[in-house]
């Protein structure tokens, strides 16, 4: 792309409702991973969040925590990722963030790590286990590389969600669930009660769902409610156990959850 960031996190949200995939950086290898995301962007994503793998992955589930070890195994380095993401780059506009945790951009260096990031045209951070009462020792950094932080809400944060909406960049995280991410076979939260809060507070924010989604029927109903859906763990599940051809499985699920929402 000659201007590598001239989509923003919000024009995933300005075609109607948003798809957002995420998957694990390097599993089964950075090769695939690449072909992943032309492939879903193909089927319809509108922003892509990448994992960078961690060797503590708190709010992770089973199946997440399974892909980080793989990538691990693997030989995958922050390095490596950003030289894959830069290639991307080069090939399509997609809005794109990265979501890791504060360990591996401390250890790497927040200011080193913005600039390599927003210097291969990413978007967004997001890092689950940063409270938002802790936000600004990667707020401010990420605003003076014009990188947005991306903040989640959860199901508990009735008193803090209009805190939280009132302050977020690019889009809101929601999450659906309590607990760490993972399929589930329903949502009990009322999901509808947390986006509105998110609106009173910020009208101007896309607020997409994620956590525990994992079928067409889940994603059409949140979709109802929010902007965009999030699935992680239902794809991580598709690359386990489809490794280097797990390719066309992840677009063909991919167009069937964004067919879903539409």
């Amino acid at each position: 792309m000659s201007d590598a960031n001239k989509r923003t996190i919000r024009s995933a949200f300005e075609r109607g409702k948003a798809f957002i995939p995420f998957i694990t950086c390097g599993d089964p290898s950075l090769e695939v991973t690449e072909e992943l995301v032309y492939a879903m962007e193909d089927a319809g994503a509108d922003l892509i969040e990448l994992g960078i793998p961690f060797s503590d992955p708190t709010a992770e589930g089973p199946v997440i925590q399974s892909a980080n070890v793989r990538a691990l195994s693997g030989g995958v380095t922050t390095d490596k990722i950003f030289d894959m993401a830069g290639r991307i780059r080069k090939n399509t506009d997609i809005p794109m963030v990265f979501m890791t945790y504060a360990n591996v951009v401390f250890s790497y260096g927040t200011d080193r790590f913005l600039d390599a990031a927003r210097g291969i045209g990413m978007n967004g951070l997001i890092l689950p286990d940063v409270p938002f009462e802790e936000k600004e020792e990667f707020g401010t950094p990420c605003r003076e590389h014009d990188m947005s932080l991306i903040s989640l809400i959860a199901p508990t944060s009735n008193e803090r969600i209009k805190r939280i909406a009132k302050d977020a960049e690019g889009f809101l995280y929601c999450v659906s669930s309590l607990g760490v991410t993972g399929t589930r076979s329903s949502i009990t939260t009322d999901v509808g009660a947390m986006i509105k809060l998110v609106r009173e507070a910020n009208p101007e924010i896309p607020a997409a769902i994620g956590f525990g989604i994992s079928d067409p029927a889940t994603a059409g109903k949140m979709a109802e409610a929010a902007d965009g859906v999030i699935v992680g763990s239902a794809i991580v599940k598709i690359i386990a156990e489809y490794g280097n051809k797990s390719v066309k499985e992840v677009a063909d699920f991919v167009k069937s959850m964004k067919d879903a929402i539409r």
